[in-house]
């Protein structure tokens, strides 16, 4: 355990060195362009670098028009070597939001929402004080409240350098309102609607309980209707119990080296994260997900332009272009949308053209997988540049993989990196 006054440090040098580990550049080449689509040989050979610098196991699905890839690396449980498969279900995380996002611009839609209104007048007296009136609904899905994240209180044994609290509360059950709570009674980053923004998981349970109050039903059940099976999602759903659905891998956290050998989390109550994070998926149902809200299918083209106004928002130490629910992301062959996450244990990503031609989801079962250095640095992870690479080479082809610019680069799943306490 380190002294509470190098504690601020040692988190801005983590955040700093995750910012430096991937490879993913902003826009700079067409070559891209040119490249064949779906070079079936070099995904794989991609994916399959991620394994060898350490991940335990990936799922990949890559789209380009018509034609899908499909690709698994690695194993998806240590102790029975069972291998990874790509049609396996997983918990996605953060990426839950924009699900959550398109639900409340249909309400926004049907009128029943108005995104700059205060979220005090749908659920008076949750937020207390001025702050109520002050914070919209857009701020909530835009990370621009300031309401602080509820994480590290709701596992307080992270914020001394311990992970016991994992362990404790794997089969806890909170209700939404306790974790807005633990939230509003942190220090707010800022002022409401200043930006740049501040990245919290808070804003996401109080978009679900906009939900409940606007809908009059479960927020789980209404998104499921109205969103899920809008979009054709097979395999996505809201887990009823701990236990992932469907086939799947294990779930394995590190937690920067503090659980040494990783632990199996796969079994958990999701109830933490509620509808800021509780989806589970396949990365071939996440890739038509984004193709349908970006060709107009789940929303109208008003409510789609909300969504990609975007502003700066600090997450993981960097700051993402994030709009309402889904950010941009700059690589060499153009501007993608979407979105990642991560919970213990899993993590994925997906992000797609504009026009939903060309996707990509992707998953892995090992987390907080980086170690801090004698020196409170967070070491290079070569995990973290095979993931970029993979990523970047699935979307822009061989041309963009070897693009140069000056501008700063983008991490794979910038919004799960998190300060660390040794």
């Amino acid at each position: 355990m380190i002294s509470p006054r190098m504690r601020h440090t040692r988190r801005q040098a983590a955040a700093a060195a995750l910012l430096t580990t991937a490879t993913l550049m902003a826009p700079g080449t067409a070559a891209a362009a040119q490249e064949p689509a779906l070079d079936r040989q070099a995904l794989q050979q991609s994916l399959d670098a991620a394994h060898k610098a350490g991940m335990y196991g990936m799922l990949s699905t890559v789209r380009e028009g018509n034609q899908t890839w499909q690709g698994a690396t690695g194993v998806a449980d240590v102790t029975t070597r069972r291998p990874m498969n790509p049609r396996m279900t997983h918990r996605v995380g953060s990426i839950s939001k924009t699900f959550a996002s398109v639900a409340v611009l249909q309400q926004v839609a049907r009128g029943t929402v108005e995104l700059d209104a205060p979220i005090g007048r749908y659920l008076p007296g949750l937020v207390p004080g001025g702050r109520g009136e002050k914070i919209t609904v857009r701020m909530l899905l835009n990370h621009t409240s300031h309401i602080a994240d509820y994480i590290a209180p709701a596992f307080p044994s992270l914020l001394e350098g311990r992970t016991s609290s994992l362990d404790e509360h794997r089969f806890r059950k909170i209700k939404p309102a306790e974790l807005v709570k633990m939230g509003l009674e942190g220090t707010p980053t800022g002022e409401p609607g200043a930006t740049p923004g501040s990245y919290s998981n808070t804003n996401y349970v109080l978009i679900g309980l906009l939900l409940e109050k606007v809908t009059g039903e479960n927020a789980e059940r209404h998104i499921t209707r109205n969103v899920i099976r809008k979009a054709g999602l097979r395999h996505t759903s809201y887990p009823r119990t701990p236990r992932i659905p469907g086939a799947h891998s294990k779930a394995y956290e590190s937690w920067y080296g503090l659980i040494d050998p990783p632990r199996d989390y796969s079994v958990y109550d999701m109830s933490y994260v509620r509808t800021a994070g509780d989806v589970v998926s396949t990365m071939d149902d996440l890739n038509r997900f984004y193709r349908e809200l970006l060709r107009g299918r789940l929303i109208g083209a008003e409510q789609l332009a909300e969504m990609q106004k975007t502003v700066p928002v600090n997450a993981g130490g960097g700051y993402l272009p994030y709009g309402l629910g889904l950010y941009a992301a700059d690589l060499p062959c153009g501007r993608f949308w979407g979105h990642d996450g991560a919970v213990f244990g899993m993590g994925a990503q997906s992000l797609s053209s504009p026009d939903g031609n060309r996707q990509i989801s992707f998953g892995m079962n090992l987390m907080k997988y980086q170690k801090i250095g004698d020196d409170g640095q967070l070491e290079p992870s070569e995990i973290d540049t095979a993931m970029a690479n993979h990523l970047i080479f699935a979307l822009c082809g061989k041309g963009g993989a070897t693009a140069k610019s000056e501008k700063k680069p983008f991490v794979p799943l910038p919004t799960s990196r998190m300060a660390v306490k040794r």
